[in-house]
């Protein structure tokens, strides 16, 4: 009797322990060495993504891309972005290609080291348009009965209609619609059989993970169980055997509701809208850039290797309040290059298009159709409705900043007391701050063997030359470090590979 027990408690704990470690795997974003940012290339047409991957974002040093949902939606008049959030089927057809170009796309960024993370939808399908709904593969259903038969889901799939109005109600997170979406019920099988064929599948095709939207709508417990279902990922596609999924859950948590951060952060990496708001306050003047010296967990943030951080994202960066976008430039470069320099959390810069209102549609034909993003010859910005800002010098730079320091610490803190910071990560790179309205000016450590140095924010080193400012480090590591009041950026930042 003893030896029966021993052998399933044996069994069971190799059990638990192979479950944890498939887990735990999902917090690993497969990155080629030397690599460590993700772009989110946000309403990009497949092929458009794999020519950047080739051409822009492995030259510069990227690890990722985030990608907009795979999957067929409604097509809503006017087609506004958020169209994309309301799937029809599993089908891999929408605005951005069909699935042989998201698979093209895929293999030709795999190949040059850039992994591909897709935005998943599996909390909802699409919301009831009062009539029979329309979506880009060509399916049809009828989301006010809650038919979807391009899946097919029925009635008895989703949860009892009932609405969301009291944030500190469990029931009503979980098990209601968001506006209006139709929720599915993630505890019965057929919907996590459904779910799981469709990861699976990309997952075949060569993703390396996935951006979970919506996951704070659906039981931790439930996700959980579809998570360690999904197959492990394609080694025909670079991953190694046994590689997991990467997985980032969008779960927005300020503080002061029930359902926590802390409910998903085992099972994955979780968006950490906090960083956004409070990197947005910091560099907006709200509160003092010297505080910045603790930036991470002391600020009530989760984990490094648990947090998805981001200076703003899709949905965001149109909500206001301390958010910076694209639309203060100086500060929002200041912001991206602090959380670019600071060694915390999962860095994901976004890449937007020029919108003035908030349901604002993608550069368009007038059928509707995506257009292509266009680029200056000289600057290499794009031209024509899409901001690009991973294509802004002073963010691509930093890129390179970020990989140079690598695992290196913080060390050699210094501020004025005030708005002025500056620090060294070990002794690969250096980055100083201004957020006064008067010049800094002074004698500061950048931990930087002795030399000249191009200043990656106002230039870049082309050819051995310095396009911008230069920095004159001394046998001991110092250097005068000067940031006008009135200069276009307020960082300037030195690192190994900037040495002239």
């Amino acid at each position: 009797m003893f030896k029966l027990n021993a052998t399933w408690a044996l069994m069971a704990l190799l059990a638990m322990t192979f479950a944890g470690n498939r887990v735990n795997g999902q917090h690993n974003p497969h990155w080629w060495n030397g690599r460590n940012t993700i772009v989110h290339l946000f309403e990009w047409k497949w092929l458009d993504i794999a020519r950047e991957c080739e051409e822009f974002l492995a030259p510069r040093g990227f690890a990722g891309v985030q990608v907009s949902p795979v999957t067929e939606n409604v097509i809503v008049e006017k087609r506004p972005w958020w169209e994309r959030y309301q799937p029809l089927s599993y089908k891999l057809e929408t605005r951005s290609g069909t699935e042989a170009e998201f698979a093209e796309m895929c293999r030709r960024c795999n190949a040059v080291g850039i992994r591909i993370y897709v935005d998943v939808i599996l909390n909802h399908m699409a919301a009831d348009q009062g009539k029979t709904a329309v979506g880009t593969a060509g399916s049809q259903a009828e989301p006010g009965m809650k038919v979807y038969p391009a899946v097919p889901y029925s009635g008895m799939d989703f949860h009892e209609t009932c609405g969301i109005y009291d944030w500190n109600d469990r029931y009503q997170v979980q098990n209601c619609e968001l506006v209006g979406l139709k929720d599915l019920d993630q505890s019965k099988e057929w919907v996590r059989d459904r779910l799981v064929e469709f990861l699976d599948h990309l997952v075949e095709l060569g993703v390396a993970g996935f951006r979970v939207d919506a996951a704070k709508h659906m039981r931790a417990d439930d996700l959980k169980i579809i998570y360690e279902r999904v197959r492990n990922l394609n080694t025909n596609h670079g991953f190694p055997a046994s590689a997991r999924p990467f997985i980032f859950q969008e779960v927005i948590d300020h503080g002061g509701q029930t359902i926590t951060k802390y409910e998903y952060n085992q099972l994955g990496a979780v968006t950490e809208f906090s960083f956004s708001e409070e990197i947005g306050r910091a560099f907006r003047g709200g509160n003092q850039l010297k505080w910045l010296v603790s930036w991470g967990p002391q600020w009530g943030f989760l984990p490094s290797e648990h947090a998805l951080v981001f200076v703003d994202n899709h949905d965001n960066q149109r909500d206001g309040g301390h958010v910076l976008t694209y639309k203060q430039p100086k500060q929002y470069k200041m912001a991206t290059a602090f959380g670019l320099a600071y060694p915390y959390g999962i860095s994901r810069i976004m890449s937007s298009f020029d919108f003035t209102d908030r349901d604002q549609p993608p550069p368009q034909t007038a059928d509707g159709k995506l257009i292509s993003p266009q680029f200056d010859a000289v600057t290499g910005a794009c031209t024509n409705g899409w901001i690009c800002e991973h294509r802004w010098r002073q963010i691509y730079n930093m890129i390179e900043f970020k990989n140079v320091a690598g695992g290196a610490g913080v060390n050699d803190w210094w501020d004025n007391g005030d708005n002025q910071i500056a620090f060294c990560r070990g002794d690969r790179a250096f980055v100083a701050f201004n957020g006064n309205g008067y010049d800094l000016n002074e004698r500061l450590m950048t931990c930087l063997a002795p030399g000249t140095y191009c200043d990656v924010i106002s230039g870049a080193k082309i050819n051995g030359k310095c396009t911008g400012k230069t920095v004159e480090v001394e046998l001991w590591g110092y250097a005068q470090i000067k940031i006008g009041a009135n200069e276009e950026d307020g960082v300037l930042a030195i690192h190994q590979n900037s040495k002239l």
